[in-house]
């Protein structure tokens, strides 16, 4: 990593680069790892946020030791606000009211972050040649006063969705926006849309996927976001190749020439902290006692939670599937488990399945070679994750984009089955439904048609993180680019 050498280290000194992620989980990791990435190139990170948030990213990182990036990804923390709860995982109630006011208060929290960053920002640029400053696409607010007041820095608009999806929601807002009769709209994607960029009709709706709070404020930023350099995106061409030229032409309407295609993130080979006994999660020492490609691994992320009636219903469903699993499960306590698990689950499976009650190594997990299956919410960090170890996917959304990531796998890529239509998506989904699906994906001919595809993808990726490879060129272009004179 790092082969760019046109700068010296010395000029790289003069360069320093800040990140301002958005203050949840998914966006903090994908911010984390590219930090991890562009500090092999020898320039200084300022990674930014609430302490809390912070400590949340820094402990949750899997796949690589942050000592070995120490002398260059320098943290600065910042308050957080009395009424902000810097995770999910605090909560105890898993409503949706209760998911809705956490949503808004995580909003709340990061437009105050406004003032501190700016303070730093205008401090840091008056002793540096050069600020850099990557930010998420929901903090373009954040940033504008220094974007467009200080003559030594510049912005680039990182977007944390996947290449499909973010055409897709383009797409949705220009054929919406401007009432576009059928037979114009079919015209329109054919000019807009590259050969092999299939965005199917009916995909989820912002109303549906979003809450009205998050949809207000993602406007809000896009308003404001009219200062960036360039975009930068979580994602690469081997998987997203007609989609990104598809960003390509509409940035190009919008007056931005410039956009790096600069994933995966997370790293595609796992070494270090996991040879080490003493660190080793215990369910990776289970894995080694599995067959190759014979467990699937069960995990929602951290920004989601079932409820009880559910959890009682994906039990069963994986205990009737007769497949091997881990099954990670937030929010569970030891006052809790007879609630939201059969009684005598654990005892009745522990031969097939192991069950996870707190933070899993998830990369590590996906790396295994006993992993042979995902079912998951289609977070795009998870996505990615699972496509670049070359695992496909059972797919079960619960919100944002997560939906239309779901599509993209299943629809476009071909390697995943479906657990939980967006249409059923306040439906109860039954034990027969959840066996059914993890059936098909583990141990059917098509599941493993799907497998083989997504090795194939997951090669594919893995290639292109090589030297020569289209994500070292388009690391080296970046890196480049800000670092010119």
């Amino acid at each position: 990593m790092g082969s760019f050498v046109a700068n010296s280290p010395e000029n790289h000194d003069q360069i320093a680069i800040v990140m301002v992620p958005f203050p949840a989980q998914g966006h903090l990791n994908q911010f984390l790892h590219l930090s991890r990435l562009v500090s092999s190139y020898n320039i200084p990170i300022h990674y930014v946020g609430f302490s809390t948030t912070i400590t949340q990213a820094k402990s949750r990182i899997h796949g690589w030791d942050l000592a070995t990036a120490a002398n260059y990804i320098h943290f600065q923390e910042f308050p957080t606000p009395s009424s902000f709860m810097s995770s999910t995982n605090n909560s105890d109630n898993n409503s949706s009211e209760t998911i809705s006011k956490l949503i808004a208060s995580v909003l709340d929290a990061s437009l105050t972050l406004r003032e501190p960053v700016t303070a730093f920002i205008k401090n840091l640029s008056s002793t540096t040649r050069r600020v850099v400053i990557i930010y998420d696409s929901m903090m373009a607010s954040i940033v504008r006063d220094v974007a467009v007041s200080i003559k030594n820095v510049e912005a680039y608009c990182f977007h944390a969705i996947s290449a499909f999806s973010n055409s897709s929601l383009y797409w949705d807002v220009i054929k919406n926006v401007f009432h576009l009769p059928s037979f114009i709209a079919k015209l329109a994607k054919k000019l807009l849309l590259p050969s092999g960029a299939y965005i199917p009709e009916g995909l989820p709706t912002l109303k549906s996927t979003f809450t009205p709070e998050f949809t207000d404020f993602m406007r809000l930023q896009h308003r404001c976001n009219k200062f960036s350099s360039g975009n930068l995106y979580d994602t690469c061409k081997v998987l997203e190749g007609p989609y990104i030229e598809t960003l390509a032409r509409f940035n190009r309407l919008l007056g931005i020439r410039k956009q790096w295609t600069v994933g995966p993130f997370n790293p595609v080979t796992i070494s270090g902290i996991t040879d080490f006994k003493s660190t080793r999660h215990e369910c990776l020492e289970w894995l080694e006692k599995q067959a190759p490609n014979s467990v699937i691994l069960v995990s929602f992320g951290t920004t989601t939670s079932l409820s009880t009636e559910q959890i009682k219903e994906l039990a069963i469903g994986l205990e009737k599937s007769q497949q091997k699993f881990i099954w990670v499960m937030r929010d569970v306590t030891k006052g809790e488990e007879d609630i939201q698990i059969p009684n005598g689950y654990e005892e009745r499976v522990k031969e097939r399945g192991t069950i996870v009650k707190d933070w899993a190594p998830q990369l590590e997990i996906l790396a295994h070679k006993s992993t042979g299956g995902f079912m998951s919410h289609c977070g795009w960090n998870s996505c990615m994750e699972s496509i670049s170890m070359g695992v496909p996917i059972a797919t079960w959304p619960m919100q944002f984009d997560q939906p239309r990531n779901a599509i993209f796998v299943t629809d476009v890529l071909k390697i995943g089955v479906i657990v939980k239509n967006w249409e059923n998506r306040d439906d109860i989904i039954d034990s027969t439904t959840i066996k059914n699906a993890v059936e098909k994906l583990m141990a059917s001919t098509k599941g493993h048609e799907m497998r083989m595809r997504a090795i194939e993808f997951g090669k594919k990726v893995r290639e292109s993180l090589k030297n020569g490879g289209d994500h070292q060129k388009e690391m080296d272009s970046f890196i480049a680019h800000v670092t010119r004179y």
